[in-house]
């Protein structure tokens, strides 16, 4: 191909934007979530770009761009702040002005802007789809458009440069950053699987394979053409098709868009245009072809969530939990499966016979790849199922030609494979001890253990048993029905509110908009119908029985008699059944690792201010609350900020109430790496003297504003906070500890004040490190701060967790 002919194919396969008509929108125009002038519509009306509710019943509200013409009104871009939905309540305006666009609430608080650098002089909704921001005096250049900023979707004319990103949703209906990532970087495409919800990447499932050593021989775009064509256009023009990217039917008769889907696949899609009302989209080709078998990382759940396996139906991955398991979320098929069954070695594995507990059944044809923790040669079928069944760590076995491979929980990267290739034998509770959805053991109300009680009958000593049986059961469910309607006595005792489990579905949309993960439980956004109106965080608690009995307990008990206004508001609980739930008040600025690690990094006095309420609400905590609390899990993640940027620390889960007459305790080791104090690995007491410590790494990250592990520095000395915060405070290298920071260098002496006390509080002798009383005396300029000695290396934080 000539020079000429491949700029012709080049100039066809560019968005033709600059001369497509388009009905232009002057400056202060609005857009108003609750009146008709809620879009801006394309020329042609294929394209609009407005407000968009979330869905029929919600007051919330998507900044979204949408096809407008066909019944579905897909939605191919919305307004996101680092991929995460932008969400407008009812009565939210957008404005457009000189220097951008602005969303704003009711209340007229800024909730998302995008400010471009160039000065606006107008807007349009073009034909293909793209949305842009015209620079002044310039009808040709685009300020901003959407297709440089894309959240899921790509369209015809609209092109990838290097360095771009889609990120698929966590489900079909929930627009919340979701598993999978496609990036055009480096030369090629690749599909890459995340550790929801956080950034880190697992191995890509999917490459285009286009980069080269030699810079002309790589990719460096990924164009979607006029023609609805796919391909890379490599440095030095040459032109590289995706594999099975076929012929698309014609052009003028479909729309097109390219996703991805919340399920990981990258899928060209059509619609034919003036359709039947019972027209869909449909697949033209997908990435990769066999999502099930892609995903191959040892770490991470795969192609569907933990415990389930992947199999293919239809051409789409499609997840099923095993037998005896449940969806955790019954909503999402690529949630996580968790046994409707107590699993483990508790208390009654050691005193009865495996037998009487246990039973296997057999599922044919899927294997689990990974997570073996023994080996047995020679071994029969039978042997391998008694050897699980006398195992309490056993959940599973794989059995194949004469070899028993045993696993424990979570199982990942399962599939269906070829027929008659191994077995997998579940062991599973027997009937009698099943767990419904309600959290009701024996199923529906008991039916299983009156059965079972029935064939006890034929002597009337168990005639007696089974009265008795039958009295036990029923008094037992009445006082279980009842104590879902009765406060627990030691809980009624604060001023939190008793929820039903439907008040909350009903906040949340059925459990739809998720805030994000904790250790013990799943956070959702919600909006209290019969109370203020108020948007609120409901916390989900998702672990086995016990651990969440003491979790509920520990937080409902701990939250629900403190009160300080850098402590996060407990609004409420449910109890029912087994599902337990927490209401808290909303917090609409995040997480502080959110600001803090994001770029730019936040402003000096607003990083000096939530040091200090850190520091008070701690404080709060540990002297000033009727039960002092250790809440030993101090960090970023678990610091809040409300719309005002107040800090307000958040998840006593993990906390360990001490008695009026106590200062230490022994527990198990709690808390995140990186932040954990020494004496939790040495089998010590602990006191609050742990968030001491913790406090230390995070007062060490908010003046520095880098994380306090950072695992891809070579050096182990720099790749730890602490050590390296204490080699530039010795060499007196502030200006490389805050990295420049102009207006923390202007306040040279609090920054020096500040580190020596976060040094001091990182010792590794606990009564070395100081009260939360000093620590605040100290920031607060009152006390002095002496020269720290030299904090302990922390090359143990690396391997311990």
């Amino acid at each position: 191909m000539d020079s000429l002919a491949l700029s012709c194919l080049i100039l066809l396969s560019l968005p033709l934007l600059p001369f497509l008509s388009a009905a232009n929108i002057p400056l202060g125009s609005t857009l108003s979530s609750t009146s008709n002038n809620s879009s801006w519509i394309s020329p042609s009306r294929d394209f609009a770009f407005g407000f968009r509710q979330l869905n029929n019943s919600s007051d919330l509200f998507l900044l979204a761009i949408w096809f407008n013409k066909i019944p579905e009104r897909t939605i191919i871009w919305h307004a996101n702040e680092d991929y995460r939905p932008v969400l407008a309540p009812r009565g939210s305006t957008l404005e457009l002005t000189a220097t951008g666009l602005l969303l704003k609430d009711p209340g007229g608080q800024a909730i998302w802007d995008e400010k471009p650098k160039k000065i606006v002089s107008d807007a349009a909704m073009l034909d293909t789809g793209n949305f842009v921001l015209i620079v002044s005096g310039n009808n040709s250049d685009y300020a901003w458009q959407s297709f440089k900023s894309p959240t899921d979707t790509i369209l015809p004319t609209q092109i990838l440069d290097l360095g771009s990103v889609l990120v698929s949703r966590l489900t079909e209906t929930n627009f919340s950053k979701g598993r999978f990532e496609l990036h055009f970087s480096n030369g090629s495409l690749q599909l890459i699987p995340v550790a929801w919800p956080t950034p880190s990447q697992y191995q890509s499932y999917y490459t285009s394979n286009t980069y080269s050593a030699n810079s002309s021989e790589s990719g460096n775009r990924l164009v979607f053409n006029e023609s609805a064509d796919i391909y890379i256009v490599k440095n030095n023009g040459q032109i590289v098709q995706l594999p099975q990217w076929d012929r698309v039917p014609p052009i003028a008769d479909h729309y097109f868009r390219a996703t991805l889907d919340f399920d990981g696949v990258f899928t060209e899609y059509a619609y034919p245009k003036n359709s039947a009302p019972n027209q869909s989209w449909f697949t033209i080709q997908r990435l990769p072809n066999n999502k099930c078998r892609a995903i191959s990382d040892m770490l991470g759940s795969g192609a569907c969530g933990f415990n389930s396996y992947c199999l293919m139906q239809n051409g789409r991955p499609f997840c099923e939990c095993p037998p005896g398991y449940l969806f955790v979320d019954p909503t999402n098929r690529f949630s996580d499966c968790r046994p409707n069954y107590w699993q483990g070695c508790g208390p009654d594995d050691g005193s009865r016979n495996a037998e009487e507990l246990y039973e296997i059944r057999e599922l044919a044809d899927v294997n689990w790849p990974y997570g073996n923790y023994e080996r047995l040669e020679l071994y029969s079928q039978t042997e391998c199922e008694t050897s699980c069944l006398h195992d309490c760590l056993c959940a599973v076995a794989i059995y194949e030609h004469n070899r028993c491979w045993k696993k424990k929980l979570p199982l990942s990267n399962g599939w269906l494979q070829g027929a008659g290739v191994s077995k997998v034998l579940f062991k599973v509770r027997k009937g009698g001890f099943p767990v419904d959805f309600d959290g009701n053991t024996g199923g529906k109300k008991g039916i299983r253990i009156l059965k079972a009680a029935v064939l006890l009958g034929s002597s009337v000593f168990f005639n007696g048993l089974l009265l008795l049986a039958i009295s036990l059961l029923v008094f037992v469910w009445r006082k279980r029905k009842d104590g879902n309607k009765v406060q627990h006595s030691s809980i009624s005792e604060t001023n939190v509110r008793f929820f039903s489990l439907a008040e909350l579905s009903e906040a949340t949309n059925g459990f739809k908009e998720e805030l994000g993960r904790g250790s013990f439980g799943i956070v959702y956004k919600g909006v209290l119908k019969s109370a203020s109106g108020n948007a609120v965080a409901v916390k989900k608690l998702d672990k086995l029985a016990q651990e969440r009995e003491r979790e509920f307990k520990t937080e409902v008990s701990a939250i629900g008699r403190t009160h300080h206004k850098n402590l996060v508001q407990l609004l409420g609980f449910c109890d029912e059944g087994l599902n337990r739930l927490l209401v808290y008040e909303f917090m609409g600025n995040g997480t502080l690792a959110n600001l803090l690690f994001a770029i730019p990094r936040p402003d000096w006095s607003l990083r000096v201010r939530i040091s200090l309420e850190i520091a008070r609400g701690l404080l709060y905590l540990h002297e000033e609350c009727n039960v002092p609390i250790i809440h030993c899990d101090i960090k970023p993640q678990n610091i809040l900020l409300d719309q005002d940027f107040t800090a307000k620390i958040s998840d006593f889960g993990l906390s360990k109430l001490l008695l009026s007459d106590q200062s230490r305790t022994r527990t198990v080791i709690r808390g995140t790496r990186g932040y954990v104090a020494p004496e939790w690995f040495k089998n010590v007491p602990v006191s609050a003297k742990v968030d001491v410590y913790s406090f230390g790494v995070v007062l060490l990250e908010i003046i520095c504003c880098r994380r306090s592990v950072k695992m891809e520095l070579e050096e182990e000395r720099s790749a730890i906070l602490t050590d390296w915060a204490y080699d530039c405070y010795v060499e007196g290298r502030l200006d490389v500890l805050v990295d420049n920071d102009k207006a923390a260098m202007a306040d040279k002496s609090r920054v020096c004040k500040w580190l020596m006390t976060a040094l001091w509080c990182v010792q590794e002798d606990p009564l070395k490190r100081p009260t939360t009383k000093m620590i605040v005396q100290m920031l607060e300029g009152y006390l002095e701060v002496p020269s720290p000695p030299m904090p302990p290396l922390h090359s143990l934080q690396l391997t311990e967790s």
